[in-house]
């Protein structure tokens, strides 16, 4: 059997913006994503975190697939990227209705707890470093915007986008002081 697989989506918005999620209890921001299940494509798991995690619903369809990268020790991530349309999300309305429970009280806590559009450049100083990494050196989020614009200037394979693979330590769900623990599956 395969390493474990995580499935995200990077929705992008037009000034050159990412949407990020604050994990809950963490310092740190994420993007939308989690385990495959059993039975479910990479894309449909992307589009079921998404859903979970923000209450974004997108079809399928609307999801370039940038492909499978080596993210951390033990784990790969399937990325998606889609561009936000007009009436896709309100930062207001966005709910979690995925939940973990706390280790001090064990009362269910949603996965996270905020969001926000950030651009480009700030993005990896939000996340934690195999993310931030990720999205900052491996892929381009200028690069894939102009893909999800149409813009045959961009370079079309997934592995462009991607940048190849790599990674080695914590994502978005780290907690402060320990990194590699707080994964929770994301």
């Amino acid at each position: 059997m395969g390493r474990p697989l995580s499935c995200a989506v990077l929705l992008l918005d037009e000034p050159g913006q990412l949407l990020l999620c604050h994990v809950t209890g963490t310092r740190w921001w994420d993007v939308p994503k989690g385990l495959q299940d059993p039975g479910e494509s990479p894309r449909q798991t992307a589009v079921r975190e998404l859903a979970e995690e923000t209450g974004v619903v997108l079809a399928p369809e609307r999801l370039l697939d940038l492909g499978r990268i080596d993210y951390r020790p033990g784990k790969d991530l399937h990325l998606f990227a889609a561009r936000r349309a007009a009436g896709d999300v309100d930062l207001a309305r966005c709910r979690c209705s995925s939940h973990f429970p706390d280790p001090r009280t064990g009362r269910l806590r949603p996965e996270v707890d905020a969001y926000a559009w950030v651009p480009f450049a700030e993005v990896a100083a939000r996340c934690a470093r195999t993310l931030g990494k990720l999205l900052s050196e491996t892929v381009s989020l200028a690069d894939i915007l102009r893909r999800l614009q149409g813009d045959d200037s961009a370079d079309g394979g997934p592995d462009a986008a991607a940048g190849g693979r790599e990674g080695d330590d914590a994502d978005g769900a780290a907690s402060a002081g320990d990194a590699e623990s707080a994964d929770g599956g994301r």
